[in-house]
């Protein structure tokens, strides 16, 4: 044990690479390197697995607001699963400072201590939002240089509120006891504040609400890349027009697979970047993540996106580079590097939907494919299109984006459906919009997003539903200025609670910062017992848990009936449940097939005469079935 007065010993020489010398007055002293990288930091915070660490270093007069604006924006990269953490002048000056004052060298001494701090905060990978008076330049310099040497980012935000404006709020009351001189040195009044001059955001001069302040940080964190932007990175799959040709040349050479039209409805998610992050059908570690965890690398994606083989097929395929994907007859894509494993279908369906019964529609599929899995980065030929006379409707995540961009979207929020719209779907939507006026947006969209792909037998088909979806906007139920009607091209599994995180997550690909989530989502009724699959609650309740969707807030379904007094579909409220009457899917067919109209005020009319006349086509025979 080393006594009073005795000296160090100085590292031994192969631990030379461990130890580096620092500047300091005392030269017994020695930095030592962390055998923990930063990256291996990054894998273990947040929501994502990159490095955040950097200091946002608010200064202004007292009563600026940066306190407020950087907690807000701590409140806001914390919903998004950036590890963060605020450090405010007062509560360290209650703590680590407590024994500073306010003269200029205690001032200075105040900066280096928390500037010290935040840089550890940083070097940890958080985000360190320190909010301080600070109004010395030299002493932000000097911060600014601590960070600089360790490589970590620092970014001065200059809070500009002018000092009239600071003076009025004055929620400590610190400028009146200023004015009347029981306090010194006070900055502002007595003490000088130096402005920085080369501040990286600069927010509050021009009277901006507290949230617009936010926003302008955030944003600049996203533009240096230091934070992912709110929206998920978008992968598209489709080979750029100038290497087309030389593409379909390849994969003429190719070994071929045919798929499915669910398949080619699948793989059209894919390549249009759905499902991104993947880069193809899934290979046997994303299908065991997605089954066992619902998320692959923290990603959310509850449902498997694979592609079926037999026996006869895996052996022709099974060790190749490279093969063309077909389908009827046509070559649609090249999947590289191909996987083939075995499909279990018993654990998939159970795990996927809580049965292994032939008796749902998709478990039957899954069971009449092949044994066996083929999973690769894919690369499509061209984009996809059906030829129905709805592919202008069929926009691709990057296409909405741009167009909610275009329309000066601020909120966009999303509801996915597969029936007709009645009015208690649409109040949800109107009362949605309404929410978020109210919580100070100026421009929300809704996107109408029915689902696309394969759906069973009795299910009404799109095209029916797209003109139901027409006249509703025609009647003005739902404000066409407000609305965008895209067609989602996922094929529906029917897996409740697990489809309905893969709905969800979509839609947040696309751009939407807000889901609406029905009743008993993505549910039907169980193939043997007299009930449905699902809990009705479930789906919603699994939703606001689920992992890997930080840039979406779930907006649960409120029951809506028909009210009788007043002819319209309004909340369900229970201690008035003898005022309403409920009227379910079934009763809905059993008015349409028999010709009979549904209580005044339950669905717009033109959108009702669509309905009804296509079940009564069908009861007649001459319809689609």
């Amino acid at each position: 044990m080393m006594k009073k007065g005795d000296v160090a010993a100085p590292p031994p020489p192969n631990a030379a690479s461990r130890f580096t010398r620092m500047h300091s007055d005392n030269k017994n002293v020695v930095t030592v390197k962390h055998t923990v990288s930063r990256s291996k930091r990054a894998e273990l915070l947040g929501v994502d697995s990159k490095f955040h660490g950097c200091t946002v270093w608010f200064t202004g007069l007292s009563g600026a607001g940066k306190t407020t604006i950087s907690f807000a924006v701590e409140a806001e990269l914390a919903r998004r699963g950036v590890p963060c953490y605020g450090l405010d002048g007062d509560n360290c000056r209650t703590g680590i400072n407590k024994n500073l004052g306010f003269s200029p060298e205690d001032r200075t001494e105040n900066i280096r201590r928390v500037g010290e701090i935040s840089k550890l905060f940083a070097d940890a990978g958080v985000v360190a939002l320190s909010s301080f008076i600070s109004p010395y330049e030299a002493d932000r310099k000097m911060v600014r240089e601590l960070h600089e040497a360790s490589d970590l980012p620092f970014l001065v935000c200059h809070v500009a509120t002018p000092i009239e404006i600071c003076e009025s709020r004055d929620p400590k009351g610190l400028y009146k006891r200023a004015r009347r001189g029981e306090i010194k040195g006070f900055t502002g009044i007595d003490s000088k504040y130096e402005p920085p001059v080369n501040a990286e955001i600069t927010v509050g001069a021009l009277g901006e609400s507290n949230e617009e302040c936010v926003a302008q940080v955030i944003q600049n964190l996203e533009e240096r890349g230091i934070i992912s932007g709110r929206l998920p990175d978008i992968v598209e799959l489709i080979v750029a027009p100038e290497f087309k040709v030389q593409a379909a040349e390849e994969a003429a050479t190719l070994p071929k697979l045919p798929i499915s039209t669910v398949s080619l409805q699948w793989l059209q998610v894919l390549s249009e970047g759905w499902a991104s992050p993947l880069t193809g059908f899934m290979r046997e570690k994303e299908f065991l993540q997605t089954l066992h965890f619902n998320a692959i690398s923290r990603h959310n994606q509850s449902v498997p996106i694979v592609l079926p083989c037999t026996d006869e097929q895996k052996e022709a395929i099974q060790g190749k580079e490279a093969i063309a994907l077909c389908h009827d007859g046509k070559i649609v894509a090249i999947l590289r590097t191909p996987e083939v494993y075995a499909g279990i279908k018993e654990e998939r369906c159970s795990r996927t939907f809580g049965l292994n019964h032939d008796g749902h529609p998709y478990v039957k599929m899954i069971h009449d494919s092949g044994d066996f899995l083929v999973g690769g980065d894919i690369e499509v030929l061209d984009r996809i299109v059906w030829n129905d006379g709805l592919d202008q409707f069929r926009k691709t995540p990057l296409e909405l984006r741009a167009q909610f961009q275009a329309m000066g979207a601020d909120a966009v929020y999303a509801f996915q459906l597969r029936n007709p719209i009645h009015n208690g779907h649409a109040l949800l939507m109107q009362d949605t919009h309404e929410k978020l006026l109210a919580r100070g947006y100026k421009k929300p969209v809704l996107l109408l997003h029915p689902l696309g792909g394969w759906t069973k037998a009795d299910d009404v088909p799109l095209k029916v539903r797209m003109q139901q979806h027409e006249r509703v906007l025609a009647e003005r139920v739902l404000d066409p200025e407000s609305t965008v009607v895209a067609i989602f091209p996922s094929p529906m599994i029917y897996g409740g609670p697990t489809e309905v995180q893969w709905h969800a997550k979509a839609r947040a690909n696309a751009g939407a910062q807000f889901y609406i989530v029905g009743r008993d989502p993505a549910g039907m009724s169980h193939p043997v017992e007299d009930r449905n699959m699902f809990q009705n609650h479930h789906g919603r309740e699994v939703l606001e848990m689920a992992p890997g969707l930080p840039s979406l807030e779930i907006i649960p379904f409120r029951v809506a009936a028909y009210h009788v007094g007043k002819k319209r579909m309004e909340f369900f409220d229970p201690e008035r449940a003898d005022e309403f009457i409920f009227i379910s899917g079934t009763k809905m067919r059993k008015f349409a097939r028999s010709g009979e109209t549904p209580p005044d005020g339950f669905m717009c009319p033109s959108g009702w005469k669509i309905v009804s006349e296509y079940y009564q086509k069908e009861t007649a025979g001459s319809g689609p079935k």
